[in-house]
C-alpha cells in the first residue's frame, strides 16, 4: 500500500508543521524533502487552501536570491509577459515537458557516471564538475541539438495552433481583416 504524501500545514504566524513527523519545519527542510523527490502538499491550516505553489515559488525566490541565480532577468520578463497571453496553458505544458526531458538527460549523465566510476561511487559536486569539464563541448553539443529541437517543436504547436484557428474562423467576416470586405463593397 503507497504512502500518503506528506500533508505540512502553514499556520498563520507564517510556521510551517509536518503533520508526519509532529514538528515545526523550514523552507530549508521543505526543500530537502523535494531534493529527496518526497511527495507534500502545503495546506493553509485555517482556510485548507492549497499553499504548495505558493511555498515552491518561495523557495525557489530564496535560491535566486542567494548565491547564482539560474534565471536571467530576461528570462524572468519573457515569462511575466506569457501571463495572461493566450498561450499561457501551453507555455507552462512546454517548459515543463523541457524540463521533464532535461531532467532525464541529466539522470542518463549520471547513470553513464556510476558505469564509468563504479556503481558504489558517491557523486559528489566535485566528481559533477570535473566530469562535466571533461565532457563540456559534448553536453554543451547535445544541449544546443536539444533546444534546436525544442525550437522546432514550438514553432510547429505554434504553426499547428495557427492552422486549427483559421479553420475555425474561416467564414466569419473579421472587421479590419485585410481579408474582410467592407459592408460597402457587400452591397
Amino acid at each position: 500500500m503507497s504512502e500518503q504524501a506528506r500533508l505540512i500545514k502553514k499556520y498563520p504566524n507564517r510556521r510551517l508543521y509536518d503533520t508526519r513527523t509532529s514538528t515545526y519545519i523550514t523552507l530549508a527542510d521543505v526543500k530537502a524533502l523535494v531534493l529527496k523527490s518526497e511527495e507534500f502538499s502545503v495546506v493553509d491550516a485555517k482556510s485548507g487552501d492549497d499553499l504548495t505553489r505558493s511555498i515552491l515559488l518561495q523557495i525557489i525566490l530564496e535560491e535566486e536570491a542567494g548565491g547564482s541565480p539560474m534565471f536571467t532577468s530576461d528570462l524572468l520578463a519573457q515569462m511575466i509577459r506569457f501571463y495572461g497571453n493566450a498561450m499561457q496553458g501551453m507555455m507552462g505544458q512546454y517548459l515543463e515537458n523541457n524540463i521533464t526531458a532535461f531532467a532525464g538527460m541529466q539522470k542518463k549523465l549520471q547513470d553513464q557516471a556510476k558505469t564509468l566510476y563504479g556503481d558504489k561511487t558517491v557523486v559528489s559536486p566535485d566528481l559533477w564538475a570535473q566530469f562535466l569539464n571533461f565532457q563540456g563541448p559534448a553536453i554543451q553539443s547535445m544541449m544546443g541539438a536539444y533546444v534546436e529541437q525544442s525550437q522546432k517543436m514550438f514553432q510547429q504547436m505554434q504553426e499547428s495552433v495557427q492552422e486549427q484557428t483559421r479553420k475555425v474562423f474561416t467564414g466569419f467576416q473579421m472587421p479590419g481583416h485585410p481579408g474582410a470586405r467592407n459592408a460597402d463593397e457587400k452591397k
